[in-house]
Order: C-alpha cells, then sequence, then structure tokens
C-alpha cells in the first residue's frame, strides 16, 4: 500500500506551521508529502504595512536569536521584519518586594539585540502564505483527525502495518508514514493515542494585552517578580516605528486575576501602573484583555510507533521567560534534522529508533527549561523576609557578574 502521504501534521499554530514548512524544503529532489490539518479555519489576512488601523493581537512571542533564525531559514523572517516586529535590545529584571535587579545588555555580548517581540498572528499569516506557495503540502483546513487506526483511546493501543498508519479524518481515511500532533496543551492526539502526561496547576492566570504608553519603551523589555506572579514589559511599535506600544503579560493568582479583570480599563491601568512603577508613565490600554489559566505538563514519552508530539502538545510551561513557542521551535529543528538525515538514507522516516533519537535530543533541554521557571516561580512567591534578602542579594551578584549574565543571554537567546 502506497501511504497518502508521508507526514501528516496535526495543528497549524506556530509551531506545527513551522514543522510543516521545515519538512518541505528537506529534500528539493524527492520532497516529502506533507498534509496540514487543522480544526480552525485559516487566520485572515491582516495589514500591517501602511495601515494605522490594523489592530495590535494580544498575543506575542518573544522569539530567541535561534528562533528568528529558523524562520530566516523558511524565507519568511523579512516579511515579519519589514511589517512590525520589534527588537529589544535590553531588559531589566526586578525583585519587585526588593531592591534586587538584574540589568542584561545586547551590546556586551556583541549582538544587535536580545531577541524579537513579534504578535503570533503575524508569524501564523506569514508561514500560511508561505505554505500555500510549498506544491508538496496540502492544507487540510478546516480539518480534525478523529481516529488514529481505530486503536484502543483507554489502552492507548495504536495499531500499525508496520509501514503505514491510517488516520481517520471528518471526511475520509489517509495513509500516512508519519503522523506528528502539533495541537496545543489540550492535545486531543495526545490524549486519544495514550501518551502519559504529569501536568499541575500553577494556580494562576496570565493576562495579556496591548497597551499605549506616555514614554517611549527605547526598545527595552521590563520584568517583576512578586510574589503573587510576574508581570513583563514587551515593546512593540506600529508600522511605522512608533516605540509607545507595549504587550504585558501579567501573572496573578486566580483570585487577583479575577479581580483585576473586572476593573474597569482606567481602574485596570492604575493598577498596572503600580505594579510597574511608572517606569513608561500613564498607560493606556488599546485592546481588550485577556486571561487564560496556567499549567505546566509534560508527557513521559515524546514518541511511539510513528506517532511524535511536539511544541506544547510535548510540554508546556510558564511563560515567565518567553520560552514556550521557542521551545517548541527547537522542536521542530531537532525532529526535521533527524527525519532529513533518515530521508536521505533512503530509511523509514516513521521508525521508533528515528523518532527516540529526537527524543533523546529534546526531552533534556525541556525538562531543564521547566526546572529553571518552576524554581524561580517558587523563588519569587516566598515573601518572608529571609527569602528576600536571600533575593536580592543573589539579584546584585549575579548582575555585578558580566561572564555569569553573557552566558545567561546567550543560552536564552540559544546561541553558543
Amino acid at each position: 500500500m502506497k501511504p497518502d502521504y508521508d507526514v501528516v501534521v496535526a495543528g497549524a499554530g506556530i509551531v506545527g506551521a513551522s514543522l510543516a514548512l521545515s519538512l518541505a524544503r528537506l529534500s528539493p529532489d524527492k520532497p516529502l508529502r506533507i498534509a496540514l490539518v487543522e480544526a480552525r479555519e485559516p487566520p485572515p489576512a491582516q495589514v500591517y504595512e501602511g495601515d494605522e488601523e490594523a489592530p495590535f493581537d494580544t498575543r506575542v512571542v518573544a522569539l530567541s536569536e535561534a528562533s528568528r533564525l529558523l524562520l530566516e531559514e523558511f524565507g519568511v523572517w523579512e516579511t515579519i521584519k519589514a511589517a512590525r516586529a520589534c527588537p529589544y535590545t535590553c531588559m531589566e529584571v526586578h525583585d519587585a518586594d526588593g531592591t534586587g535587579t538584574v540589568s542584561f545588555d545586547a551590546e556586551a555580548i556583541d549582538q544587535a539585540d536580545l531577541g524579537h517581540i513579534v504578535e503570533n498572528s503575524l508569524i501564523l499569516q506569514t508561514l500560511y502564505t508561505a505554505i500555500v506557495d510549498q506544491q508538496n503540502i496540502e492544507l487540510l483546513c478546516p480539518e480534525t483527525v478523529t481516529a488514529v487506526n481505530q486503536g484502543s483511546a483507554d489502552a492507548g493501543e495504536i495499531r500499525t502495518n508496520n509501514e503505514l498508519l491510517q488516520l481517520q479524518l471528518q471526511g475520509h481515511t489517509v495513509l500516512t508514514r508519519l503522523l506528528v500532533a502539533a495541537d496545543g496543551s489540550r492535545s486531543a492526539l495526545r490524549d486519544f493515542c495514550g501518551f502519559e502526561t504529569r501536568s499541575w496547576d500553577y494556580g494562576q492566570q496570565a493576562i495579556v494585552a496591548t497597551l499605549r504608553c506616555e514614554h517611549s519603551h527605547v526598545g527595552k523589555a521590563w520584568q517583576w517578580f512578586a510574589p503573587q506572579g510576574p508581570l513583563a514589559f514587551l515593546p512593540l511599535q506600529n508600522h511605522d516605528g512608533d516605540s509607545h506600544y507595549i504587550s504585558i503579560v501579567w501573572s496573578q493568582q486566580h483570585q487577583r486575576a479575577e479581580q483585576l479583570m473586572a476593573l474597569s480599563d482606567q481602574a485596570f491601568c492604575r493598577e498596572l501602573g503600580l505594579a510597574s512603577e511608572s517606569c513608561l508613565g500613564a498607560l493606556e490600554l488599546v485592546t481588550s484583555r485577556r486571561s487564560y489559566p496556567l499549567t505546566q505538563s509534560h508527557v513521559i514519552d515524546y514518541v511511539k510507533p510513528r506517532i511524535a508530539l511536539v511544541g506544547d502538545a510535548a510540554h508546556t510551561i510558564h511563560p515567565l521567560a518567553g520560552q514556550g513557542v521557542n521551545l517548541g521551535l527547537n522542536d521542530v529543528r531537532v525532529l526535521s534534522e533527524e527525519l532529513g538525515n533518515c530521508y536521505a538514507q533512503g530509511r523509514d522516516i516513521g521508525s521508533t529508533d528515528v523518532l527516540r533519537r529526537y527524543q533523546r535530543r529534546r526531552k533534556p533541554e525541556n525538562l531543564a527549561a521547566m526546572a529553571g521557571m518552576e524554581g524561580l516561580k517558587r523563588l519569587f512567591e516566598r515573601d518572608e523576609l529571609p527569602f528576600r534578602l536571600l533575593r536580592n542579594w543573589g539579584m546584585k551578584q549575579v548582575d555585578g557578574l558580566g561572564p555569569v549574565k553573557n552566558q545567561l543571554i546567550k543560552r536564552a537567546m540559544g546561541i553558543p
């Protein structure tokens, strides 16, 4: 039996769409046949250049340098950059209840910037535009995978004929050598296929919005850590390069988050000004506020025979360091490398050995990032005086150690 597709990617968010593009480019002489399945309608086209009325998205991505380079490889970065990607050259991290501060500067490591803040919708629209131009990618949208070989959902038994996997879509059945689940933190495919997951609730909600500020952010990002949760100011700019816009991610315990969401826009901005020490002057909302609960999860194994998980389907992390999408794009890079090496050798891209190599390379880094975020969260949520003194002393020590700071910056950027 011949497969309808070599790879089916289920989920066309930033990670899934990036994976489809990456795999489509692996072998120009003998390209892989790829299906990209997405339950939602394609993102609407938005005008970002020359249109002052183009609305800001409330969800943004803090792209690391490694992620930017991946988008550059796909040939989409210049389009994103020409729209309204905002580089940031420095970052200040504060203990909101103390005097501890750590400052990071791109100039210290001879880089032009530390990263870019880009709206989710802009990245997605640009990726979709590139996907349409790829003859070996079929976009099935809106569509969902409803069954995988009619395996037992309870036992997680996925039957294959050792060569092909059968997928039931809403209207028809397809055969593929490999299924990649990129359908997000609530992955239906992950649950259906019986992947064991460990997860826990942070007891917090993240409030996101875009605001206009009185003073220019001058390409700087801020973060304040407080017992109730962290607050991040991420710099944005409109099509004219106006640097008086910011995106916020304000993580607060459930009750406090609900109180903040219930406030009027003016009262919310006043509370935000107090939490940020009015570092950018008066604030004005330019989008609505949205909130979502925060959880952390990690699957025990990323792979099963002919099935792999990437991005939030495999791991979710607290947004306090903005690493979620970057970790997912690192999954994309590594899985593409492993599949590319396998395909070039004429081997089966769905073989368990190949997929396990992907897991061995990605699992330690993702677990380390999750442990680091969990440690930071626990450290800063403690309000006792000894912990506050320890935090402030530690932050001052790190701020005075240039080589240590530089290594932290490079690690966050994903550069050697």
